[in-house]
């Protein structure tokens, strides 16, 4: 794997802990202004309604997980595949459940950001 690759796997899972923190300077300097974030429920978010529900506790993530993650480095540009157990609180009450991801990452102007995420449930 290359440095970029792992480079990568360690930045998404600050990512994901940052969320789990509702760490928003984190979220803001982490994720691209035009991020499209595909939820395994097929709901689309934009960076600012990904962070809104989050502020505003509409969707409260609790933990994210990865696990088998794997990096494919496309120069400035590294594509992340694995998979993650997810635990939310929202409107229906605290939820655990385990997704398949595809996750982008761009380099912009030397600062890594995420650009797109696409979950999917397995089946039951």
């Amino acid at each position: 794997m290359s440095d970029n690759g792992a480079h990568i796997i360690a930045l998404d899972k600050e990512r994901m802990q940052a969320m789990a923190d509702k760490d928003i300077a984190k979220l803001n300097n982490l994720l691209c202004k035009n991020l499209i974030y595909t939820h395994s429920s097929a709901r689309l978010d934009t960076k600012e309604s990904l962070i809104g529900a989050m502020v505003s506790g509409a969707t409260v993530y609790t933990a994210v997980v990865p696990s088998d993650v794997v990096a494919q480095d496309l120069g400035d540009v590294v594509i992340l595949t694995g998979a993650a157990q997810i635990s939310i609180d929202g409107n229906g009450g605290p939820k655990t459940f385990g997704v398949r991801f595809t996750d982008v990452y761009q380099n912009q102007n030397g600062t890594w950001r995420m650009v797109a995420w696409q979950s999917t449930k397995p089946p039951a």
